[in-house]
């Protein structure tokens, strides 16, 4: 009970500034065809290899779209705001785990940002290029599964990067330096197999590539969904470190003001 509470007070506030989050999603869609357009440009002189140049375009229309599930999310879960005014205590006081509450809350957001942003640049995506649409069931719902892992893991790093708010003056440049990691290591600007060595080596052993590629390749049936195991794995490893990370926040609290 107290999830859907959570989630769906973060999912009501959110509807109060549709407008402005209109023009993200326009925006966003903007970005995504001029991403397709290079890619396109690209393929006209190259294979692209197992992709081609519909798999090509597919695959980045679909990153572009999985961004809003897997990257754009609140920054550090709102926890460096809250050491800095002082609420943190207040919050750690609570009788619901920290982790729990800020998870719940975020879910609200991944829930509208998937419905108000995710599927229309979908749908934009699908009638004016079009891409790729699988064909069996299953696909879909691996997809899907591969969808809330990683927006699960991505709620997971920013809350670790919003607890090392308590030990530094603030965390913020934390969610920058992750988010670019996200935007090479993912597979969103390129997928894994094309990254230099060094640098495809460090992402397959990274949690990264589960927040775009494997979803990505999922979709466009060029993956098994077996894959799914090492999103599964990161996502049980980050839940113990945020959990026990949470614990050391209750013994040791360092407020920057407040």
């Amino acid at each position: 009970m107290l999830f859907y509470v959570l989630a769906r007070k973060t999912y009501a506030r959110n509807l109060q500034y549709r407008g402005a989050h209109l023009i993200n999603t326009i925006a966003s869609s903007l970005f995504g065809f001029i991403y397709i357009s290079i890619w396109a440009a690209i393929a006209s002189d190259q294979p692209l290899g197992e992709y081609g140049r519909a798999g090509i375009i597919s695959y980045v229309a679909f990153n572009q779209c999985s961004l809003w599930v897997a990257a754009f999310l609140t920054n550090g879960l709102g926890i460096e705001q809250s050491v800095r005014t002082g609420g943190i205590a207040l919050e750690l006081m609570r009788p619901t785990h920290l982790f729990y509450q800020l998870m719940c809350k975020e879910w609200g957001q991944i829930a509208y940002q998937f419905i108000y942003k995710f599927l229309p640049i979908y749908a934009l995506y699908a009638v004016v290029i079009p891409i790729y649409m699988p064909h069996k069931l299953v696909t879909w719902l691996a997809t899907a599964a591969a969808l809330l892992l990683a927006g699960y893991i991505s709620i997971c790093i920013n809350y670790i990067i919003g607890a090392a708010a308590l030990w530094t003056t603030e965390s913020r440049w934390l969610y920058w330096v992750n988010h670019a990691f996200s935007t090479l290591l993912s597979g969103f600007l390129i997928p894994l197999e094309w990254l230099p060595q060094p640098l495809a080596f460090i992402a397959r052993w990274s949690f990264y590539p589960s927040m775009n590629y494997i979803p990505t390749r999922i979709y466009l049936g060029m993956s098994s969904p077996s894959l799914l195991v090492g999103s599964v794995a990161w996502a049980v490893l980050l839940t113990v470190l945020c959990l026990g990370l949470t614990s050391i926040m209750r013994r040791k609290v360092e407020v920057q003001g407040g």
